[in-house]
């Protein structure tokens, strides 16, 4: 509040990373141990968990993520939510584009790669039909966001 009564507009700064890395943690862990029945969405649209390897350790890492089923292809935008970097992950999908992704209870041995500019113009409303905020992402953000087409392996 405001010295005058008034809620402050400022959110204030971003959750710490420990506390994002716990819930991470958590929300894997239970999607897990439930078959993708729990912890299953974000803000109302359906999460899937991808298990990548870690860029620069070379780690498997899972991480729970938006996605748009594309006929027997996933797709993965790299959004950050509009921010002028991209997400860690996508650095792991370039070097490393061999993934699983586990919708529900299927999990599936896939292929990531990022589309190019004429793929993206054909998936990119796809993707802003099955979530709109992705539109307004692209609109706060200097940086192209790309687009991974994750294919069956």
């Amino acid at each position: 509040m405001t010295g005058n009564g008034e809620l402050n507009a400022d959110k204030g700064s971003p959750p710490p990373r420990w506390l994002l890395k716990a819930m991470t943690r958590l929300n894997v862990f239970v999607y897990t141990i439930s078959g993708g029945r729990l912890m299953n969405k974000l803000a109302g649209d359906p999460i899937c968990l991808v298990t990548m390897t870690g860029a620069k350790s070379g780690h498997p890492r899972i991480i729970p993520l938006m996605y748009v089923p594309h006929g027997d292809n996933v797709l993965l935008v790299a959004s950050q939510g509009g921010a002028p970097t991209h997400p860690l992950w996508f650095h792991n999908l370039v070097a490393y584009p061999d993934i699983e992704i586990q919708e529900g209870g299927r999990k599936r041995a896939m292929r990531a790669r990022i589309a190019d500019a004429e793929e993206k113009a054909v998936i990119w409303p796809i993707c802003v039909r099955r979530y709109a905020p992705y539109d307004d992402y692209r609109h706060r953000t200097t940086r192209d966001i790309p687009v991974f087409v994750c294919e069956p392996r």
